[in-house]
């Protein structure tokens, strides 16, 4: 069993831009604009009255009052009506709407008075169905705060006593403490056959404005904003990461091919450095024995230079080593790297995937639940797919999705007989199925479509077959 919800606020000076929220002139973000349409006004204005600001300046300019207005004066309160989201569809889907609104409206007037409420409308584009009343203050009857008798003194000035039966502009009187609890019982006491009861009394719950509530759907617009700002500079960083691992790559590679270059080099030269070797081992044993028959200064300079080759080798053969390791060591951490980043861009990869299902659940819950609550979306859908087909556009497709009656001058096209009509001011709207409550169907000139383009077609091929045929023989 749900609760039933019954806010009451004073209005500021300036209701022109309220009139324009709930006459939906001005959209509000949170409203459906294709459920506009199903918005309906309960209080017929008095003649020569627009809207509801104007409604409410008639109501204070005829009910009489005798005192000028101040300027800080409350001159409407606001009262939103409604009840518990789950409860409020539940009475919509049992068709018990209608009835719904005129209890409310009943209510509105018994307690404040059936001139004071000069608007109540219904709004069926938001989540939760929900009427907006305006009531204007006039009261009449004792003061709440009365003078104490003064008693009879010298050089005290007299006033005349008012009449109690004089209208006054007073929300402080409507909106007493006393009064708005008891506006809380006997709303939920009228609300009790459609299953919602009063709230706790006493609760610490606060109603948010509708200012708070945009101010808060502006914050989540912005974290929104900002995480999928972070995704992208994510999904930027890992772009880069990629590039530059593939730059290491490159140059690992580059490098690995030059070291074995160096290393084939080294190697050729080591090969050679051994022959000359080997040679010089053989030419000095030779030398040797010559050396100890003749002792020549040139021997010993020959053996010299091959001690100095020996020493290069070593130091070629130390070198290779060195590259050796060095190529070994680099491409292990090419490798440790490369398993780095795989594994980061797997995990970023499936992150990305679980929340982009996360995000298509969601999706597909809000429209499984559009779906539900609102019976005409499917039928929406369609109409719009009728409009353009037909050859309307954008902005006329959604005039007529609203209900709107539209005037047009064009050509309307026709898929069963597949050919287009030219027509000059008829008038378009789309309403209800006579045969079928459930569905909606496309009216030119408040005929069906379909029907309308048999009756063209008809008279087309009527027209056609009785005019007379012109010879094409020569004239003589």
């Amino acid at each position: 069993m749900g609760y039933v919800v019954l806010h009451l606020d004073k209005s500021p000076d300036n209701e022109v831009p309220m009139t324009a929220h709930i006459a939906r002139t001005k959209m509000p973000p949170n409203a459906m604009p294709e459920l506009t349409y199903l918005n309906e006004e309960l209080v017929e204005f008095p003649e020569g009255v627009a809207d509801r600001t104007e409604a409410i300046n008639h109501r204070l300019e005829h009910a009489g009052l005798t005192r000028k207005i101040g300027t800080n004066q409350v001159r409407v309160i606001r009262v939103m009506l409604t009840g518990t989201q789950e409860d409020m569809l539940r009475i919509v889907q049992e068709g018990c709407l209608k009835a719904w609104c005129a209890d409310n409206l009943e209510w509105l007037r018994k307690t404040f008075g059936i001139e004071n409420v000069v608007s109540a409308v219904l709004h069926m584009d938001e989540a939760t169905p929900h009427i907006h009343a305006a009531v204007v203050p006039i009261v009449t009857g004792e003061r709440r705060k009365v003078r104490k008798v003064q008693t009879d003194e010298l050089n005290k000035r007299k006033y005349r006593t008012k009449s109690a039966s004089r209208p006054r502009l007073c929300a402080d009187d409507v909106m007493s403490r006393v009064k708005l609890k008891e506006y809380q019982d006997t709303y939920a006491a009228a609300m009790a056959k459609y299953g919602l009861q009063r709230g706790i009394d006493g609760s610490k719950a606060r109603h948010v404005t509708t200012q708070e509530f945009y101010r808060n759907a502006i914050a989540r617009q912005q974290n929104l904003q900002d995480n999928i700002g972070k995704l992208l500079r994510i999904e930027e960083e890992k772009r880069k990461a990629v590039e530059h691992a593939t730059e290491q790559e490159q140059t690992a590679r580059e490098q690995l091919r030059r070291t074995a270059a160096e290393l084939n080099a080294v190697k050729g030269e080591l090969k050679t450095e051994r022959l000359k070797n080997s040679a010089a081992e053989v030419g000095s044993t030779i030398l040797d024995g010559i050396g100890s028959m003749i002792g020549t200064s040139k021997v010993k300079r020959q053996e010299q230079e091959i001690g100095v080759l020996r020493q290069e080798v070593a130091a070629r053969e130390e070198t290779i080593e060195i590259l050796q390791t060095k190529i070994q060591t680099m491409q292990a951490d090419h490798r440790q790297e490369l398993t780095t980043i795989q594994a980061r861009q797997a995990a970023e990869t499936t992150n990305l995937t679980k929340r982009h299902e996360s995000e298509m659940s969601l999706l597909k819950a809000i429209i499984s639940k559009a779906v539900k609550w609102f019976p005409y979306f499917r039928e929406m859908l369609r109409m719009e797919n009728v409009c353009r087909t037909v050859g309307f556009n954008d902005e006329q497709t959604t005039t007529l999705i609203k209900g709107k009656p539209l005037e047009y001058s064009g050509e309307l096209y026709s898929e069963e007989h597949n050919c287009k009509f030219t027509v000059e001011r008829i008038t378009a709207q789309i309403t209800t199925d006579p045969t079928d409550k459930r569905k909606l169907q496309l009216n030119i000139d408040k005929e069906p479509f379909k029907e309308w383009c048999r009756g063209k077609f008809e008279k087309a091929r009527h027209f056609f077959s009785q005019e007379p045929r012109q010879s094409k023989g020569f004239k003589r």
